[in-house]
């Protein structure tokens, strides 16, 4: 019996081996996947904060960002020996009594990202802070986030490994 049984085990092993031979047409082709980003960034040029804007810009992204990846917005506030001054927002900005003033903020979607000034009296800001502003808008995978000093932009884009000529610049 047990000799069978082995026999049967040992034929049943070589049944199941598969069927060799051509195989068949190829099925229909699978949908493209989406690349991995690695991160982004766009500069947005001449942006002016006025009523008829209602003190703020919307800039849509090209194609939607990941629902895990961050964004950070920063605004060129100074030149200092040709060198660039990259300001993190939120940036607030304070009266000499040390109420509020204005400030710049941000808030974004996987679609798009929001940048608009929040005070009291915006129509009465100093026109240098409110005309032909420069933002810079980074896309952050959030395996990338921990780990960069987000207040630090040439720290920021040196961990993304972004060079000046990849980012994009749009004029308003």
């Amino acid at each position: 019996m047990k000799r069978i049984i082995i026999l049967l085990a040992v034929v049943g092993m070589f049944g199941f081996q598969g069927c060799t031979g051509p195989e068949g047409p190829p099925g229909p082709p699978g949908y493209d996947g989406q690349d991995g980003l690695i991160a982004d960034a766009i500069e947005i040029r001449n942006v002016s904060f006025t009523t008829s804007n209602n003190f703020g810009i919307f800039k849509n992204f090209t194609t939607p960002i990941f629902a895990s990846d961050m964004v950070l917005v920063y605004r060129l506030s100074a030149v200092v020996n040709g060198a660039d001054v990259w300001s993190l927002l939120p940036e607030t900005h304070y009266f000499n009594d040390g109420t509020l003033d204005f400030s710049y903020d941000f808030d974004f979607t996987r679609y798009d990202v929001n940048i608009f000034m929040v005070g009291n009296n915006l129509g009465t800001v100093a026109n240098q802070f409110r005309l032909n502003q420069v933002f810079r808008i980074v896309v952050i995978p959030a395996n990338l986030i921990n780990g960069i000093d987000k207040n630090n932009y040439n720290a920021v884009m040196s961990a993304l490994k972004i060079n000046e000529n990849q980012i994009q610049k749009i004029d308003l």
